[in-house]
């Protein structure tokens, strides 16, 4: 059966789109450019990070474009002053929620975090620094978690339960204390359903999670395999 069409306009330009496409894959289907860091093509949408929030004409509030369907005769606009404030607010908070120190981090020069802090132009943290006492967890045979770093966009629990198959990552606790965890809240090192295959490492936007024997600007992160494995269940369903 074939989907149905809606026309909507996104920062003033006529856009044609499915009818069970979202606001943010719309605007990426005519380059459009909307930040996200808990997006990711291939994994369910969650709605974390809310970077891509977006103005809808006779809506009085932002909205996530990544979870927001689109609809006829949408108006949209995903640049505004007050977006462009709302973002910064939002960086700042997942700055100051851990202990980010870009110089000796894995990560370093290769963070979708630090590239959107730039090209949304954050020059400074605009709210108080939490200073977690957090752990780094070293006991898997291959790779780290350090939770200095995590900015709880649930990348990992998502590929790991969706595309691995193997849901040891899930997230405890709510607010400020809300943590990813390995199996029962058990050092990663010691979950036996961990297959050891790394896709977690490798969807993480940051350097929270990284290979052993990566030094400061080492991790490079990728992401093809996830397009491959998405591409080869739908050519088989």
């Amino acid at each position: 059966m074939a989907v149905a069409l809606k026309t909507l306009k996104i920062n003033g330009i006529d856009v044609t789109a499915r009818a069970d496409e979202t606001i943010l894959q719309a605007a990426r289907e005519n380059d459009i450019f909307i930040p996200t860091l808990c997006q990711l093509d291939g994994i369910s949408t969650y709605g974390a990070c809310r970077l891509c929030i977006v103005e809808v004409k006779g809506i009085n509030k932002l909205l996530p474009s990544c979870c927001t369907l689109v609809e006829e005769g949408m108006e949209v606009t995903t640049e505004t002053e007050i977006i462009k404030e709302h973002r910064k607010i939002i960086l700042s908070m997942i700055f100051a929620e851990r202990n980010h120190t870009c110089a000796v981090c894995v990560s370093n020069g290769c963070c979708e975090l630090q590239d959107l802090s730039v090209k949304l132009g954050l020059e400074h943290i605009e709210v108080p620094y939490l200073y977690p006492k957090v752990e780094v967890d070293a006991t898997h045979k291959h790779f780290i978690s350090d939770h200095n770093r995590c900015i709880l966009c649930a990348r990992c629990v998502r590929v790991c339960d969706e595309i691995e198959g193997a849901h040891i990552w899930d997230i405890k606790n709510r607010g400020i204390s809300a943590r990813v965890i390995t199996g029962f809240n058990e050092p990663w090192g010691e979950v036996e359903d961990c297959t050891n295959c790394g896709k977690c490492v490798q969807v993480c936007p940051v350097g929270a999670l990284s290979e052993k024997g990566v030094a400061a600007g080492e991790m490079k992160k990728n992401r093809n395999f996830l397009t491959y494995i998405v591409e080869m269940r739908a050519s088989h369903e």
